[in-house]
């Protein structure tokens, strides 16, 4: 191979900022597609995309792709990574990945078989800080971890018109949020959480608007994560062992932590940069291609769409189209 070759499928305004990236990284973008022809020409125009595409289907049968990305709502995003997969084609996907455990695992399963990679954009796995404080957490430098609490509040405009309040779309905290939240959780956990409780209140279509979650594993860890899309809460990340707790402000796209020992002494850990987190999730991508590995990072999401799976059951709620 080369030089990799990206598309883009889905050209909204993140598939603009995600754009720049492979640009900064790969020079130029191959293709792009969109059911609205303007839509893809505007776009190719504004990012320098070699070819252009109205319809989905024939730019997946494009040999020259390599890797498809694709920014979708979550609630398409089974049926083109799925499309992606028999075209040969390796796929990288925006968060939520999918809207349930098993549309996932028929996702993993195909790609193994077919030898290609299926990543999630989401940043932290991707984030050179979080590399860092796994590295820390693993050298026992912190004991055993013992707690770990994550809040996300985010203030969605009341409309129930709203994407983030429809159940045909499959709208909500969870899987607009949650998903951050839950990806931090499973990243410094041992192991996936057998134990789950959890309560919600719902907004009036019918989709979670805010709730508590509390999760613990057969390692005896914890976790206590709480949502809302009806009020701002800080994005904030703590992580809690015997011998210190790491602190992580605005986490998703973090480069910054503290590291509080229980004498007050702090230690800041500061690697990569927050305005960089997109190239590197182009650089592992191309990375995990070129290698052909991405097992880790998968079967993390994996585990955080099981959780979540366990916890709309929990709540009874269940979309149309599921």
């Amino acid at each position: 191979m080369d030089k990799i070759k990206w598309a883009i499928l889905g050209p909204g305004t993140i598939a603009g900022d995600f754009a720049k990236a492979i640009a900064e990284v790969n020079g130029s973008i191959y293709a792009v597609g969109s059911r609205a022809l303007e839509k893809a020409k505007k776009f190719a125009s504004n990012h320098n995309v070699q070819k252009i595409y109205d319809n989905y289907e024939e730019m997946l049968r494009d040999d020259e792709i390599d890797i498809v990305y694709i920014s979708t709502p979550h609630c398409n995003h089974y049926e083109y990574i799925m499309k992606s997969l028999k075209n040969n084609k390796h796929v990288f996907c925006e968060k939520a990945i999918t809207v349930n455990g098993k549309q996932l695992r028929e996702i993993a399963n195909l790609a193994e078989s077919k030898g290609l990679v299926v990543a999630e954009a989401m940043t932290i796995y991707h984030m050179p800080l979080y590399k860092r404080l796994r590295e820390i957490v693993d050298s026992g430098k912190l004991g055993k971890i013992k707690m770990i609490q994550v809040s996300f509040g985010s203030l969605k405009e009341y409309d129930v018109n709203n994407r983030f309040f429809s159940q045909d779309l499959a709208g909500g905290a969870l899987l607009d949020i949650g998903t951050y939240a839950l990806s931090f959780t499973r990243y410094f956990l041992s192991s996936q959480p057998q134990e789950v409780l959890t309560t919600v209140k719902k907004f009036e279509t019918g989709v979670d608007e805010q709730s508590g979650i509390i999760l613990k594993n057969s390692d005896d860890e914890m976790a206590v994560i709480s949502l809302t899309m009806r009020a701002k809460q800080p994005k904030k990340g703590v992580v809690a062992g015997e011998l210190g707790y790491i602190t992580v402000d605005n986490f998703p796209r973090a480069d910054k932590a503290t590291i509080t020992y229980p004498d007050g002494k702090v230690e800041v850990i500061e690697v990569g940069e927050t305005s960089k987190a997109l190239i590197y999730e182009v650089e592992d991508m191309n990375n995990y291609v070129l290698n052909k590995n991405n097992k880790d990072t998968l079967e993390l999401s994996i585990d955080v769409m099981n959780i979540m799976d366990e916890v709309r059951g929990q709540w009874e709620i269940k979309y149309p189209f599921e």
